[in-house]
């Protein structure tokens, strides 16, 4: 049975799951947002806390708490949105943006905001109905952005859970190199993490991490395939020279760039 949408639910269901020029231009907002707040999470983690910088915390918890809110208010059954892993994390950021406002002991959540990352995912996911460039290329998209969080995110970790106990570890920029020289297997040696935390954080880093870099060159080497579904078996997925299913040998028709 469809929901019938009324007054100011209407509104903010169809700027997040609509179609045309306003739900375009509004996504295209939340992302610049979303990538603003993002790099003041990733430039100043750990710097001095001035009252320049607690405004801006407000800010963005607010912005996010907002946004939240509203995804919450039109999703529908609501139950299953906070059960979603993208949706948790928001929460996660939201507790990592208040707490330290008021117990220094949790000042250690902060690392937790790169989390913010993943929104991302369901930015480019409702993109792909709008864009032919991003539904063309969705799959190397998809790859490069899983790639990316990943590495901001283990380089937040590392940052965060190193900084004051590894005398290599002294800024943003060398824990980014250690996470970049551990996904890529270099290894050379010049910083190593401390501790047992440190230890099984590398392994994690080069085990998750090189699995993601493979498949974006795989993603990138081998061509993408098409998504069309077969009349006979409903396979979904085919070779971009496809003419018969390679499941059932049924004739399909794939869509091109002048449909």
């Amino acid at each position: 049975m469809p929901v019938e949408r009324r007054g100011l639910e209407r509104i903010l269901f169809w700027l997040y799951e609509g179609f045309g020029t306003g739900p375009y231009l509004f996504r295209w907002v939340l992302l610049a947002i979303d990538a603003a707040a993002v790099a003041f999470f990733l430039w100043a983690p750990f710097q001095d806390r001035t009252q320049a910088y607690y405004i801006l915390d407000v800010l963005i918890a607010l912005f996010i708490a907002l946004d939240f809110g509203a995804r919450f208010w039109i999703s529908r059954p609501r139950h299953m949105f906070l059960i979603n892993p993208f949706n948790l994390a928001d929460i996660v950021v939201l507790i990592s943006l208040l707490l330290p406002m008021f117990f220094s002991n949790f000042a250690f959540l902060r690392i937790l905001r790169a989390l913010r990352l993943v929104r991302a995912f369901t930015f480019l996911r409702r993109m792909k109905n709008i864009s032919s460039y991003l539904r063309e290329n969705a799959e190397i998209i998809d790859r490069v952005v899983n790639l990316l969080v990943f590495i901001l995110i283990m380089t937040a970790f590392v940052y965060g859970t190193q900084l004051e106990a590894n005398e290599h570890i002294n800024s943003y920029l060398d824990a980014l190199y250690f996470t970049i020289a551990s996904l890529t297997t270099t290894g050379y040696g010049d910083i190593v993490l401390q501790g047992v935390f440190g230890k099984l954080l590398s392994i994690f880093i080069m085990v998750l991490g090189i699995s993601l870099f493979l498949r974006l060159v795989q993603a990138i080497v081998r061509p993408s395939k098409v998504t069309s579904e077969c009349t006979r078996c409903g396979l979904l997925r085919h070779e971009p020279d496809a003419i018969h299913c390679k499941h059932c040998g049924e004739f399909i028709r794939l869509p091109t760039h002048n449909e």
